[in-house]
């Protein structure tokens, strides 16, 4: 098969119309990720193909020591999240702060505001602001796709725009892969600073949940489902399936001083190295937040038994059990990591891309690199992925027929945030549903109709950065929302006015 053939989608169609059709993204994955094994091989030894799959693909992800330090990580807040959950500490902390946070606004501003301090961490936002926040929520009527949505918005969005903690040296480190081979004057640290204002669709996607919260701006299946929780319907997810555990005893501290602690491990850990002001590699921080996320439960675990919540030994027990609930998420992981390795080798990205590379003025460079980014990373779920494929394609094309670099850079990172969170197998919509305990497919439908309107609006912006690379085009932007976000907003009420009349 050519590399670039149109057949080499077929993996990634498959994986979408079953997870969608299914609504099991481990079905569509799996479907996908073997269909795509099959192609790369004969397709008349189907247990070869099973052997080849399992040694060659599934393997191979997991000692990738990227992957290897994700899934550890992930372990280690699946047992932290646990211990929060069974704590009681959540329920107490909420009844600590409802004298504050007694209304929806307040509480959606609350839970925007802890994804936004939690930045460190886009895989440990969605597990630590989820349980925390998630009793208030159902206290006070307000969707767990709402909570989610919050989630999703302060999580990816936050992290992309830090330049020293994962995200960041990632991103920087293809960057200044390509500025090498072109033997151009640039540094990294310079380039992704000079990009930020150009993140159109990360700052937009912060932005619009404080506007939306302030005067109850929701529309599309999100309002519906506002209007559901209201009436005391709550959606929940397969975490819920477990019963919430209450205790007389239970102190709002269990929520706050765990976090403190794992603050201050973080501070003792990277300080020195000299963060946050200085780089700080993700093997290395991965592995700090992993130590942080173990101290702050082994405090927890503590505190719980100094109260007589649970002996020690229970709270041991809570932590191992939380850890393996965290399989079927790191399954899910693994099969969206196969796909697009398996899409890789068959070309998938590299047709996509070559379609729609050539015979574009520069000016339109921006806005193709953000439609062709957004495409990747729907497809394969992975944002990552999507730059380390986009980034070689896009600084040698702007470089070679003079489009502004900065703005395509923001271009592949906005596109590649857009697509992952249109994405029902992205790993912020796993993660987010599952922190917030709703359904994976409510999330990723409430969510979808805000990521279309500020991807148009990005979009958008990236047609004018094409002509003229000013920061002020995402002040534009910002506006822009504003004034679709209201419109919106009428246009639901009306509607529902009409079909109550």
């Amino acid at each position: 098969m050519e590399p670039t053939h149109i057949s080499s989608l077929i993996p990634i169609v498959i994986t979408l119309l079953l997870a969608l059709g299914t609504r099991n993204v481990v079905i569509g994955l799996f479907a996908g990720v073997a269909s795509g094994v099959v192609m790369l091989n004969d397709w008349h030894h189907p247990l070869d193909n099973f052997g080849i799959l399992v040694k060659d693909h599934l393997v191979g992800q997991l000692t990738d020591s990227y992957n290897a330090g994700v899934l550890v990580l992930l372990v280690f807040i699946g047992g932290f999240v646990a211990l929060m959950e069974q704590s009681g500490g959540g329920q107490a902390f909420a009844r600590k702060v409802t004298h504050w946070v007694s209304t929806k606004f307040r509480a959606q501003i609350a839970a925007w505001l802890g994804g936004i301090i939690i930045f460190f961490s886009d895989l440990g936002t969605p597990l630590i602001v989820g349980p925390v926040f998630r009793p208030l929520f159902d206290k006070l009527k307000i969707s767990r796709q709402k909570l989610a949505f919050i989630i999703d918005s302060t999580a990816s969005p936050v992290a992309i725009l830090v330049p020293f903690i994962g995200w960041g040296v990632y991103i920087m480190g293809l960057l200044q892969k390509e500025f090498n081979a072109l033997e151009l004057p640039l540094t990294d640290w310079e380039a992704f600073i000079s990009a930020i204002p150009f993140q159109f669709y990360a700052v937009l996607a912060v932005a619009i949940v404080p506007l939306i919260a302030f005067k109850k701006l929701d529309f599309g299946p999100m309002a519906d489902a506002e209007r559901a929780a209201e009436r005391g319907d709550i959606a929940s997810g397969p975490i819920e399936q477990q019963t919430l555990f209450h205790h007389d005893n239970a102190q709002a501290s269990f929520v706050w001083a765990p976090l403190l602690v794992m603050a201050g491990v973080l501070a003792a850990m990277l300080g020195p190295l000299g963060f946050p002001f200085e780089k700080v590699s993700g093997s290395v921080f991965r592995a700090a937040l992993s130590t942080a996320y173990f101290m702050a439960a082994m405090t927890l675990i503590i505190l719980m038994a100094a109260y007589g919540v649970r002996r020690v030994t229970d709270g041991i027990a809570v932590y191992l059990k939380g850890m393996s609930n965290m399989m079927q998420v790191a399954i899910v992981l693994i099969l969206a990591w196969t796909l697009s390795s398996v899409g890789k080798d068959l070309g998938a990205a590299a047709y996509i891309a070559e379609q729609a590379q050539s015979g574009f003025p520069a000016w339109l460079v921006p806005a193709v690199a953000f439609l062709l980014s957004a495409i990747i990373s729907f497809a394969t779920g992975s944002s990552w992925g999507t730059f380390a494929i986009m980034f070689p394609l896009v600084i040698p094309t702007a470089i070679a027929i003079d489009a502004p670099l900065y703005a395509c850079i923001g271009a592949v990172l906005s596109g590649g945030l857009f697509g992952d969170h249109c994405s029902p197998i992205s790993e912020t919509t796993i993660l987010s549903s599952t922190g917030s305990g709703c359904d994976q497919f409510e999330h990723f439908r409430t969510q979808l109709p805000y990521a279309l309107l500020n991807g148009s609006i990005a979009l958008a912006g990236f047609l004018v950065a094409g002509w003229a690379e000013s920061p002020l085009i995402l002040l534009a932007a910002i506006a822009t929302q504003l004034v679709l976000v209201i419109a919106l907003s009428r246009w639901q009420t009306h509607r529902l006015q009409a079909t109550t009349a």
